[in-house]
C-alpha cells in the first residue's frame, strides 16, 4: 500500500511572552498618615486598679475586667451598657449571678470584652470570666464560686459535621424502596 503525502506544512510555535513587570513604590503620603492619626481617638486612661480574667464557653471568649467602684459602679460589655448588648432578663440575671451571689454587684465595676460564639454563650463566658476575676481580687470566694458551677469551664462544643452526612449525625434521606 502506498504512503498517504503528508502535508508539508510548519506548525507555528508561539514562545511565551515574558512580563516584567516595574517595582512599584508603595509610599503613604505624610497628609495621609497625619489625617490617619488624627481621626483615631485617644485612650483614656483613668488609672484605676482593676483586675482582669478570661473566661470561655463554646467558642466564646470574654476579657473581664473588675474595678472598684467608687461611686456608681458601670457595667460595660464592647462599649455598651450591659442592658443593651444583653436585651433579654435571663442572660442579664446570667452575668450578674457570680456578683450577686457575693453580694458584691454595688461595689465593682466591670469591663467586658466578649467575642465569638452567640448571645447565650457569650453571657456564660462573661460569667465565667467575672467568677475568676473575683478568685484573682479575693481567693476565699472560690469554695462558694466553685460549689455554685461558676468555675467549671463548660468544655461542650460543637460537634463536626461528617462527609456522607447532612449535619454531624443527620443522614441523607433514604427510601427503602
Amino acid at each position: 500500500m502506498p504512503k498517504k503525502a503528508e502535508p508539508k506544512t510548519k506548525k507555528k510555535v508561539k514562545k511565551a511572552a515574558v512580563l516584567v513587570k516595574a517595582p512599584v513604590r508603595k509610599k503613604t503620603p505624610q497628609k495621609a498618615v497625619k489625617a490617619g492619626v488624627e481621626s483615631l481617638p485617644e485612650k483614656v486612661v483613668t488609672g484605676e486598679k482593676y483586675v482582669e480574667a478570661v473566661g470561655r464557653r463554646k467558642t466564646a471568649v470574654a476579657r473581664v475586667r473588675l474595678f472598684v467602684a467608687k461611686d456608681k459602679p458601670e457595667f460595660l460589655v464592647n462599649n455598651k451598657n450591659c442592658e443593651l448588648y444583653f436585651s433579654s432578663p435571663g442572660l442579664q440575671r446570667m452575668i450578674l449571678s457570680a456578683l450577686e451571689m457575693m453580694n458584691l454587684v454595688d461595689k465593682f465595676g466591670v469591663s467586658v470584652r466578649v467575642a465569638g460564639g452567640g448571645k447565650n454563650a457569650q453571657a456564660e463566658a462573661v460569667r465565667h470570666g467575672i467568677s475568676r476575676a473575683l478568685i484573682k481580687f479575693n481567693p476565699d470566694f472560690r469554695k462558694r464560686l466553685k460549689k455554685a458551677g461558676f468555675l467549671t469551664r463548660d468544655p461542650r462544643m460543637r460537634e463536626r459535621k461528617k462527609f456522607g452526612l447532612k449535619r454531624a449525625r443527620r443522614g441523607p434521606q433514604w427510601s427503602k424502596r
